[in-house]
């Protein structure tokens, strides 16, 4: 798929999840910005995916409902379904074939890349265009890249051979280590995404050239509850080279706040139009994680607005510009720090002291809730204690962030400062005691 349509497929996959089907084909399409026909085929070619990556176990997937491939048991699969956008890889269909055209020719032996344009125009489908050696250059260097292939030594014409000696460099017992180890740590850690693939072909290279069953290989069991997680790691891995060559960035954004998430873009002439979103020419300086949420968060500078915020899923149509000088950068990156010394997590407002009480649970439990407030509590501290309840501080921007983790604690929490959030805790609780009133 070309990486537009990357894009338009997360934006819809995000808002299928949380809907579960809610919306009509007409109404899908009003949101991404999209013609309804644009919006079948987008269907159509999810509906492929995702029997694929069903790797057959459910025949009818092509004549299901998108929703209806989403609403699954967890215990049928270790993974997050929405895994399979990116097992179907961000390349045109024209891509796939080419590369998968070009492995199989270096399963025979070392190639140059002109006996390599040879192999690909034999072996390319009618219907699609033939390859020239610039673009069989470029799918060399991208192959080597991510270490799939090895260029040999030697003068030139320079020789080209799959590098799959890793099986052979491992015991079985080891293979099953590493396939263990990578589950656990896609599934715990972040980002995932490399993990699961690299798991996927663990578990291919055991069960094709080991012998292993498949169902003997999944050990692991794994409630997933985020979806963004996962789908916003398509614009992760961009944004840390950005952020690493101190490069701008630019892209599209779609604040939470508005009705459409994304535009596409029109290349006929006759109906160009201004797409949606707004513009932006972003200095990436870092990337932080919400674990409240499962949303991730670019910080970064900007001419117009300064230090500025973005919520990676509202990201399309991403790209790396040119780089920045170094001492702009660090300077940059000075300020960021300073502006969210205090924050809860990348809040930038007013710095605000928070007193709350918490209560413990009893002399003869252990007292569980004081070993989270000090795990969890960042840079706060116990101010008093006493047999029965502590006093907690703490000086953060503002009290957006900080109060979902208050409220977590239930009754062992009481929010004694600012006023403002006091009352604010009052509500939400009495609102809550009014839903349960009439059981």
């Amino acid at each position: 798929m070309a990486r537009e349509s990357f894009d338009k497929e997360i934006q819809f996959l995000r808002m299928l999840a949380l809907t579960s089907g809610a919306y009509s084909r007409q109404q899908y399409a009003e949101k991404l910005g999209i013609s309804v026909h644009t919006f079948d085929k987008m269907m159509k070619r999810l509906r492929e995916i995702a029997s694929s990556s069903l790797n057959g176990r459910d025949g009818a997937a092509e004549q299901r409902d998108m929703a209806e491939l989403l609403r699954f048991s967890y215990l049928d699969s270790s993974d997050p379904l929405l895994l399979f956008l990116f097992r179907a890889k961000s390349l045109k269909e024209s891509e796939s074939e080419r590369l998968s055209i070009l492995l199989g020719a270096m399963k025979e032996g070392a190639k140059t890349a002109m006996e390599l344009l040879d192999a690909c125009s034999e072996a390319m489908p009618p219907e699609l265009a033939l390859p020239d050696e610039k673009t069989i250059r470029g799918d060399l260097k991208y192959l080597e890249g991510v270490g799939v292939i090895t260029r040999e030594p030697g003068p030139r014409p320079y020789r080209y051979a799959l590098w799959d000696r890793f099986a052979g460099l491992l015991a079985e017992d080891e293979l099953l280590d590493v396939h263990d180890y990578a589950c656990m740590m896609a599934n715990t850690q972040l980002p995932s995404v490399q993990g699961y693939l690299l798991r996927d072909m663990m578990s291919k290279l055991l069960t094709r050239d080991r012998g292993f069953d498949a169902e003997s290989l999944d050990v692991f069991r794994y409630k997933y509850h985020y979806y963004s997680r996962i789908l916003d790691e398509a614009h992760l891995f961009p944004l840390f080279e950005a952020i690493e060559g101190r490069c701008y960035v630019s892209f599209r954004y779609f604040s939470p706040k508005k009705e459409t998430s994304y535009s596409s873009r029109n290349t006929n002439p006759l109906f160009e139009r201004e797409a949606g979103g707004n513009r932006e020419r972003v200095l990436p300086l870092k990337i932080v994680y919400d674990h409240q949420y499962g949303r991730w968060y670019l910080l970064g500078w900007g001419a117009r607005h300064g230090i500025k915020k973005y919520r990676l899923e509202g990201v399309t149509d991403l790209s790396v510009g040119d780089a920045a000088d170094a001492d702009s950068w660090n300077e940059k990156l000075g300020l960021l720090e300073q502006r969210i010394r205090h924050s809860w997590l990348v809040d930038t407002g007013r710095k605000t002291l928070v007193r709350a009480r918490f209560y413990k649970p009893g002399p003869s439990i252990p007292d569980f809730v004081r070993e989270r407030v000090l795990q969890q509590g960042q840079w706060g501290v116990i101010t008093e204690e006493d047999e029965i309840s502590f006093l907690y501080e703490i000086e953060v921007n503002g009290i957006i962030e900080i109060k979902p983790w208050l409220r977590s604690f239930g009754s062992s929490c009481e929010v004694l400062e600012p006023a403002r959030l006091r009352e604010e805790m009052i509500a939400e609780w009495k609102e809550l005691r009014e839903y349960y009133e009439s059981l």
